[in-house]
């Protein structure tokens, strides 16, 4: 609509606000001193400095102070390196629920662009290891990320969560197989290394950029590795056609769950199938039972 602006859900740019200001809205666990992500997220800020501000409601006037809507880890591990002020946004409202179960975790794309940016400003591959407590070899597998990979295959892995080690095995083909294998990937939610490695072996000798496949095992003689090839397309050509058909099939499932139940509040059909079908009964009383497909 014309005319209508949106109210910001918090001041523009965080202000500098002292720990002593700022009162925990939430008690933390007696154990998290020792936690992997409190030790984490303290050496980080020791060695990098804070990334994410704290997010503090508007000013509590009758004691000057702010609650703390989300950031406790980030504020106790100021407040132990000795910082007196730590930067904060400053909500309009003061509800926890948005920052708290609203969201948006970075991607594994969005981690390696971090960590590129990082060394891009001079911070050592060491330093970011250490301010991330992983160890220097984790550091450089995510720089290196999406060294060799096509820019259509980061298009479709932006915004998910993969296994580092996808990555260099897509690297071993040609961007026209690394985009068929990624799509089919996506397609069954299954971005995993060892999933990638079977579409590996699966690969034509001309679509891989050495032209060798890549297995520890015994190699494939060219027959069976012709069997693999066909029966890898054909059954990619049948997954195609069942994802086109996917959504039809799970609303006419759902439909027909329906069905069977609204014959299940009938009495005398319910009467009629336990003297006559009862095997069927059990079964529709299983569907009707569920609560989802997968179920």
């Amino acid at each position: 609509m014309k005319g209508t602006s949106v109210p910001l859900g918090f001041l523009p740019k965080p202000l500098l606000i002292s720990v002593e200001a700022l009162l925990p809205s939430v008690k933390l666990d007696a154990r998290f001193a020792t936690s992997q992500k409190y030790l984490q997220i303290r050496d980080s800020i020791r060695e990098i400095g804070l990334i994410e501000p704290l997010i503090g409601s508007a000013v509590i006037r009758k004691t000057s102070q702010h609650t703390v809507l989300d950031g406790h880890l980030r504020l106790q591990a100021m407040k132990d390196i000795g910082l007196v002020e730590v930067p904060c946004l400053v909500s309009t409202d003061d509800e926890t629920f948005t920052y708290n179960n609203q969201i948006s975790r970075l991607s594994t794309i969005q981690e390696h662009q971090m960590i590129r940016h990082a060394i891009e400003r001079g911070i050592s591959i060491a330093k970011l290891a250490k301010g991330l407590c992983v160890d220097v070899s984790h550091v450089k597998k995510k720089s290196t990320l999406l060294d060799g990979i096509c820019k259509e295959v980061i298009e479709l892995l932006k915004d998910r969560q993969f296994s580092t080690l996808v990555t260099p095995i897509l690297r071993r083909m040609k961007p026209t197989r690394q985009l068929e294998c990624v799509e089919l990937m996506v397609a069954a939610n299954s971005l995993t290394a060892s999933y990638a490695q079977a579409l590996c072996a699966a690969t034509p000798t001309a679509m891989l950029i050495d032209g060798k496949p890549i297995t520890k095992r015994q190699p494939l003689s060219q027959e069976q590795h012709a069997r693999m090839e066909n029966e890898m397309a054909g059954l990619q050509a049948q997954y195609k056609i069942a994802e086109q058909s996917h959504g039809e099939d799970v609303f006419n499932l759902m439909l027909a769950r329906g069905y069977i139940v609204k014959l299940m509040d009938n009495p005398r059909v319910m009467k009629y199938m336990q003297s006559n079908y009862s095997e069927v009964l059990e079964e529709f009383s299983r569907i009707a039972e569920m609560t989802s497909i997968e179920a």
